[in-house]
């Protein structure tokens, strides 16, 4: 069983396919060639499931941080004889633009080793199980290195020092004294190529020179936040950058799959694939942290993939793969045991067929920050999203499983409501650009007023004193925080600042961080119980920031902040009995909260007259 907590890890990103690495120094998840391909590494969940771990022998104390503007990960290992520095990185082309990270990745994973002090010995293990564990590949040691064979997979480890094949493992032991240095490297090509030559040194330091200076020149020419958290904001940029598919722009909502809300239970979902719900919370994040050029790219992929059904009259799909795949049908892997035994491991989403009308809402509200670039955009692209302005009004009245995917029977969500208002509202703003006639818009713009007429009638509950999870519903919801962060209503309307204190007193553990909904296990169609929500928490200090309170804004974007690991990494969830990390890593809508909420934050502030020495500074 796989006890290493989930902070412990890492990520490394090509903009391609991404791996997470161990405080221990090894890399227990790394999916090639692509986020969602099948992994070559799954020890993260499951202790058979393959790992390549590279670290000192001798007790040793360690810190990590990824070097200045990157994604680069530096590891230091004190041990009493001496110091390890090591470097990893998923290897990027080289970009002399600065804009399209990721365009030439080969598809390497490389680990350098630097003596700085006294002498380590260091020991290497290589152990790859690729197809989520199902292979054991055989290992043939060729000069400086291993070659593996099984499966689809062709694999090549360059490892200049003495490796021992036992059976589908290989393991050595080095010694390296002060001022030495060694590179050790993963490639990956398909069984139908040739399997490439192991590499030698040079080329493996200038890769890892090409990867460092990418990552610096995209963060150089695409980062101009300069508020509040100004480190993390732009960590948060790196991070949702490292979470795009170069490709195609899609972004995925986490690397991972199966990382549990609660340890031991079964919501464990598979989070590789790139959500229509993201779009218009990536957007804004996007604008902040990054620059047009990622947000473009995403909206591209959205409505490319996305483009057909709506306009036969079908429901919008809600997600797709990083290729724009539309099945994604769910299965467990029952040979995997889940991290800390938690059972099951599944790939695909069940969640990609069911119906969920707030994404009209969420795609309208992206191409309504793309304004400027709509113009540009071909007559397809309008007449889909004139589309799905129709199907909001046409399927508003209809129940459906929400934000939140629940696995029971559909209801009639405040939030989905909301989101069908916000697309025919920015429709009807839109709808020169659009192309649609004056009768069109007055259609939208009627049915938008009929929406906001329930949601004010039904949403709104008295006797709880705030908007609910759905129409008639008791049960309060965090997602009800988007009502002012979605302009339904004014920040200062007492039903808002009504519905914001409602989520802090009765949505909030005692650590001031935010469930999404308090529901009996199996209310939404899954047992068990969940943990906080790192993006709800978020919600609720943007809330609290439109509303003229950035003090308590503040408290409670801080308090989010606490439960970052030691890289600036935010899983989806946190346990609210231990504070541990909980569910996928790293999340993109953690991320995207995060930023959103500084900005609002940052803007607060400065109508309020607050100054830069009221910041807190917070580094990745």
């Amino acid at each position: 069983m796989n006890t290493t907590q989930i902070a412990d890890y890492a990520l490394l990103s090509d903009c391609h396919s991404a791996a997470l690495v161990s405080r221990s120094g090894s890399v227990d998840w790394l999916c090639f060639p692509r986020f969602d391909s099948p992994s070559i590494f799954g020890r993260l969940l499951d202790d058979q499931g393959g790992h390549w771990s590279v670290a000192p022998t001798a007790p040793h104390e360690v810190r990590r941080r990824y070097l200045d503007k990157s994604l680069v990960l530096e590891s230091v290992f004190e041990t009493a004889g001496g110091t390890l520095r090591m470097i990893d990185a998923l290897v990027l082309g080289s970009d002399p633009t600065g804009h399209r990270l990721g365009g030439n990745a080969p598809h390497v994973l490389v680990r350098e080793l630097h003596c700085t002090h006294g002498e380590v010995e260091v020991a290497v293990a290589f152990s790859p199980r690729p197809e989520y564990g199902l292979v054991t590949p055989v290992l043939t040691p060729v000069r400086c290195g291993v070659v593996t064979r099984g499966g689809a997979e062709r694999l090549v480890l360059t490892c200049p020092t003495d490796l021992e094949v036992d059976g589908p493992n290989a393991y050595g032991r080095t010694v390296l004294r002060d001022g030495q240095v060694l590179r050790l490297a993963l490639e990956r090509t398909s069984i139908d190529q040739p399997p490439p030559a192991t590499r030698n040194q040079h080329e493996l330091a200038e890769s890892l020179v090409v990867t460092t200076r990418s990552w610096r020149r995209w963060s150089t020419l695409h980062q101009a936040y300069d508020g509040p958290w100004r480190d993390m904001v732009h960590h948060s940029g790196r991070v949702l950058q490292a979470l795009s598919y170069h490709p195609t722009g899609a972004i995925v909502a986490a690397v991972t799959t199966s990382l549990p809300e609660e340890i031991g239970g079964g919501r464990n979902w598979d989070y590789r694939y790139s959500w229509v719900r993201d779009a218009s919370y990536t957007m804004e994040a996007l604008w902040v942290a990054a620059c047009p050029h990622e947000a473009k790219d995403f909206f591209s992929f959205m409505t490319t993939a996305a483009s057909g059904s709506v306009e036969r009259g079908q429901p919008l799909q809600i997600m797709f793969g990083i290729g724009g795949e539309r099945d994604l049908s769910e299965r467990v892997l029952p040979h995997l045991s889940g991290w800390r035994d938690s059972r099951p491991v599944r790939v695909g989403n069940g969640a990609w067929h069911q119906q969920q009308i707030d994404v009209y809402g969420e795609l309208l509200n992206a191409a309504m920050r793309l304004e400027r670039q709509l113009s540009d955009s071909d007559q397809p692209t309008r007449s889909f999203l004139a589309a799905c302005a129709d199907a909001a009004a046409q399927r508003w009245r209809e129940p459906d499983q929400g934000i939140w995917e629940i696995r029971g029977e559909p209801r009639h969500f405040v939030h989905s409501k909301l989101m069908c208002w916000v697309a025919l509202d920015r429709a009807s703003r839109l709808g020169v650009l659009l192309g649609a006639s004056e009768q069109r818009q007055a259609q939208w713009r009627s049915a938008a007023s009929e929406i906001a007429e329930a949601i004010l009638r039904d949403g709104w509950n008295e006797k709880r004193g705030s908007f609910t999870q759905a129409f008639g519903s008791d049960e309060l919801d965090a997602s009800t925080l988007m009502i002012p962060l979605v302009g339904f209503l004014r920040p200062d309307d007492p039903r808002v600042v009504a519905t914001i204190d409602a989520v802090r007193e009765r949505l909030t553990d005692g650590r001031g961080l935010v469930y999404r909904y308090r529901a009996a296990s199996g209310v939404d169609g899954v047992e068990g119980d969940e943990g906080t929500f790192v993006m709800c928490t978020f919600w609720l200090a943007h809330a609290l920031a439109l509303a003229g309170r950035p003090a308590m804004a503040r408290n409670s974007f801080e308090s989010a902040l606490q439960y970052c690991n030691d890289v600036g990494l935010f899983s989806e969830e946190v346990d609210p009995m231990t504070g541990a990390m909980l569910g996928n890593l790293p999340q993109a809508f953690s991320h995207i909260g995060l930023v959103n909420a500084a900005e609002a934050i940052h803007q607060a502030e400065l109508r309020s007259g607050g100054t830069a020495s009221a910041r807190v500074a917070h580094t990745a």
